[in-house]
């Protein structure tokens, strides 16, 4: 991905990642990997940590500790039960 030099590149992930999410390219509880992420975009693991925060502030995606982040179920916010 190339990216533009006028907006942080977290906003410009998160743009990307909440369209995969939009489209169902990630469904209701896909893993969002922070790893697998970096890799991907080739920018520090912190970058992305403000692109899943930002995610998670639109209730797009829940993140359960010690587990990682998830893309949150279609109308919903908070994780699911049980």
């Amino acid at each position: 991905m190339e990216f533009e030099p006028d907006r942080p590149r977290w906003q410009q992930i998160a743009d990307v990642l909440r369209m995969r999410i939009t489209a169902g390219e990630y469904p209701p509880k896909y893993l969002v990997s922070e790893v697998r992420l970096v890799q991907e975009f080739g920018v520090a693991r912190d970058t992305i940590r403000k692109a899943v925060r930002q995610l998670r502030e639109e209730g797009l995606i829940y993140t359960v500790p010690n587990l990682g982040s998830f893309v949150s179920p279609v109308g919903e916010a908070q994780p699911p039960e049980g």
